[in-house]
């Protein structure tokens, strides 16, 4: 028995393409077996401590909007 092992990333036009391709044709063919096991730090993208930390902080309002094309000017650090 041989075992492959894809990552699809199946939020781009491909991945779903070929998840649904090999679905199709392989979902009831005999002596092949899909499993699915999907990463969980991708499923994690922030810490769940920091998600915590900025929606408090927007709740307090307590926070400096920055200009992405000048940053140091934006706080104060020219």
């Amino acid at each position: 028995m041989t075992t492959f092992t894809i990552k699809i990333n199946e939020r781009t036009k491909a991945g779903k393409a070929f998840r649904m391709l090999t679905e199709t044709f392989f979902k009831d063919a005999k002596g092949i077996e899909i499993t699915e096991k999907t990463d969980e730090k991708e499923d994690e993208v922030y810490n769940p401590e920091f998600v915590k930390m900025i929606k408090e902080a927007d709740k307090r309002g307590n926070f400096t909007t920055v200009n992405p094309d000048d940053i140091w000017g934006s706080l104060g650090l020219k």
